[in-house]
């Protein structure tokens, strides 16, 4: 038999054995020392009692009296000993339940956090990745520009012609950055809104950096990584939703102003826990409050735009990234589908 190590916790109350038969215990040997005692009375009282004159008619009856009068209190005597052992066997039973049930609570409880513990190093991975790809590519960019500059100011250009002076003013006062940057592709929007599934995801990190360039898709980039690590802190993840599906023309809608139940079926988050806790934090924590209200509106104006140049199949996969996800869940919890 192996023997059992020294740093084995007991299991508490044994809740994982059969329970044993515990024998006779203190309730039968009460129950046979009163048996017993009252057996042993009645016997001293027939034997010192000076017998009388029997009677034909009624001996029969005086037998039955007499060992009714014996045997009925030993008879009460057990079965008060079967009610208190039934009791204190379920007593026992009713610790032995109360044992177990705590035991799957604190597992359940450890493996929850576990779980915490194990995703959020994974999430805070990726966004330090995602950061240090921006960083890259902001640098690349900063140092480009410094070498164009270096290099016309080092060459010698000719003179060119002037420009009409109504060129000229139509650029500097009518022209920014964001009219002469091409429009970001559609492809790399969705991708974008998604982030990168893994440090290999090089499509990912792609379209992550070429949105990054766009100003308004930056914005709310950095607002969904702001509402989804503040949500995984409660250990919610955008992967474990699975939203019920709303069809293309009711996005359109939403894009076109549409509020309340018009656009209800936009809200297809059923996961109780996540909603309760998201509503929970949404109350008592106001950063989190303020940053889903951020975002909200971010995903609101970048929308609109996005949906007046998207087709219903591209509307599709933008409503199955983890930033759409997050938009359901948040905006249900606020109210913007009631």
């Amino acid at each position: 038999m192996a023997e059992k190590p020294d740093n084995a916790k007991p299991t508490p109350l044994g809740i994982y054995d059969r329970p044993q038969n515990a024998g006779i215990t203190s309730i039968e040997l009460v129950a046979i020392v009163l048996s017993a005692i009252w057996l042993l009375g009645t016997a001293v009282f027939f034997v010192f009692t000076p017998s009388q004159p029997q009677n034909d008619e009624t001996s029969g009856l005086r037998f039955l009296m007499t060992m009714l009068a014996v045997f009925m209190p030993v008879a009460m005597i057990w079965v008060a000993a079967t009610a208190a052992r039934a009791s204190r066997v379920m007593r026992e039973e009713s610790q032995r339940l109360q044992a177990a049930i705590d035991a799957i609570r604190q597992a359940y409880i450890a493996q929850s956090q576990g779980r915490r513990l194990e995703n959020e190093p994974s999430v805070a991975r990726k966004l330090d990745e995602i950061a240090a790809a921006t960083r890259k590519t902001e640098t690349a960019l900063a140092t480009f520009s410094t070498r164009r500059d270096e290099d016309a100011a080092n060459r010698s250009v000719p003179a060119q012609p002037a420009a009409p002076l109504d060129d000229q003013q139509a650029l500097a006062l009518g022209t920014t950055v964001e009219d002469i940057t091409p429009p970001l592709p559609i492809e790399d929007f969705i991708r974008a809104m998604n982030f990168p599934e893994t440090a290999e995801d090089e499509a990912g990190f792609t379209a992550l950096r070429a949105a990054l360039k766009d100003r308004a898709a930056a914005q709310l980039i950095q607002a969904a990584q702001d509402v989804l690590t503040l949500l995984s802190q409660d250990g919610i993840y955008m992967d474990d939703l699975r939203p019920d599906r709303a069809r293309p023309e009711t996005w359109r809608q939403f894009a076109e102003g549409a509020r309340g139940r018009e656009v209800a079926a936009l809200g297809g988050v059923r996961d109780r826990s996540s909603l309760a806790l998201t509503a929970g934090r949404m109350k008592q924590d106001p950063i989190f409050r303020d940053a889903a209200h951020h975002f909200l509106r971010r995903f609101d104006k970048n929308f609109a735009e996005f949906a007046a140049r998207a087709t219903d199949g591209e509307i599709s996969s933008l409503a199955d990234t983890r930033t759409a996800r997050a938009f359901m869940l948040l905006g249900r919890v606020a109210g913007t589908f009631d």
